[in-house]
């Protein structure tokens, strides 16, 4: 299967939430890579490698999450990059 890679800018009750860590088990769970951080403006940023049911799956998990609200998301197909982990930024 394809790898992609998808630019994801997530608004909502996204920060002091767990989400990083979510997102982080999240792609450990679904073999995706990438990296996630927090923004300045209160929306999490973040870019997954791997399948497009892979990256659909993470992201699916991390919407899960107790208190995690994400009311939108910014999504760009990007290049993929090869990335070989997962990383908090």
């Amino acid at each position: 299967m394809e790898k992609i890679r998808k630019h994801i800018i997530f608004r909502g009750c996204v920060q002091g939430v767990g989400f990083r860590y979510t997102a982080y088990h999240a792609a450990q769970k679904f073999g995706v890579t990438g990296w996630v951080k927090n923004m300045y403006d209160g929306s999490v940023a973040a870019e997954f490698e791997g399948t497009e049911a892979d990256i659909d799956s993470t992201v699916a998990c991390i919407d899960s999450g107790r208190y995690i609200r994400i009311e939108s998301m910014e999504v760009k197909r990007i290049p993929a990059e090869g990335d070989s982990m997962f990383s908090i930024r």
